[in-house]
């Protein structure tokens, strides 16, 4: 069978250590958009290594490594294939503030193997800490198309109902024509995001953005709106893939602010706004 699940639950956690520097946080920060006015102050302590300020979810791409989605399907217990496999939501904790030079120790595992009928979805759990203690956990949801059916737990709903009345606030973001060549030096060289003769073999009519690389720009418009640009405020964040982005569309946040967290829904304007990211709570301080 493709996944055991007991024996996916049951595998010794990874242990490896990362790293990481001013400079690749400013290359994380300017792959989702940041630096646009270059000269703005706000802007400023994304772009600029005097003033910078470390959006929490720089934590996915940390230490550059293969991203979770890709690490998950080598783990013990699962054997699928790689066309069948969807990036199906993130979330991440964060536990103090990420500095913006590090070294420190990842540890992973299979958290949860769940069975939706036809697909399994499983979740992989990173736990990053340096010599002060923990920083983050990450929890990225991994949809295996087929791969239902085995008679496993269904698991936890992460379905939310629609917020209640109107968005608070609505900004726009326009995804630069070369945002997605621009992120993979983050780490995810998938060439999903820069061929267009693989993309149209993955059934795309061309390259599309990464999916961590929209959660990065939502973050940071909800920072920068209701948060009042204190990056430290985040504690959690997460999301549901809902949808492609194209290099070059626009798109739409509408935020709900509500005790404690921000309800967050995204879509692309010039795809009468299609759902990308749906089921999306930041909560704060």
């Amino acid at each position: 069978m493709p996944i055991d699940a007991a024996k996916a639950l049951a595998a010794e956690p990874r242990t490896g250590e990362i790293a990481w520097t001013a400079k690749d946080v400013l290359l994380y920060h300017l792959g989702i958009g940041a630096g646009l006015p270059a000269t703005d102050p706000d802007e400023l302590r994304y772009t600029l290594e005097s003033r910078l300020h470390v959006l929490p979810s720089f934590a996915t791409v940390a230490g550059s490594g293969a991203p979770g989605v890709i690490s998950g399907l080598s783990m013990p217990g699962v054997e699928v294939d790689l066309a069948r496999v969807l990036h199906g939501g993130q979330t991440l904790r964060v536990h103090r503030p990420i500095p913006a030079t590090g070294t420190a120790t990842a540890t992973s595992r299979i958290a949860g193997v769940y069975d939706k009928g036809k697909a399994a979805v499983l979740v992989l759990r990173t736990e990053v800490a340096d010599a002060e203690g923990p920083l983050w956990t990450n929890d990225a949801q991994i949809f295996l198309r087929g791969e239902g059916g085995f008679g496993g737990d269904r698991g936890p709903s992460v379905r939310l109902g629609p917020p209640a009345g109107p968005p608070e606030r609505t900004v726009e973001r326009t995804v630069r024509e070369d945002q997605a060549l621009l992120y993979r030096l983050s780490g995810d060289w998938n060439p999903l995001h820069a061929d267009p003769e693989f993309a149209k073999v993955a059934g795309f009519e061309r390259p599309i953005l990464h999916g961590l690389c929209t959660y990065g720009m939502a973050l940071k418009a909800v920072v920068d709106t209701l948060l009042g640009g204190d990056v430290t405020r985040v504690r959690s964040y997460a999301t549901r893939f809902a949808g492609v982005v194209y290099p070059g569309e626009t798109l739409r946040i509408r935020m709900w602010r509500r005790e404690g967290d921000v309800r967050v829904a995204v879509s692309s304007v010039e795809r009468d706004d299609a759902p990308v990211l749906a089921d999306t709570v930041v909560q704060h301080t």
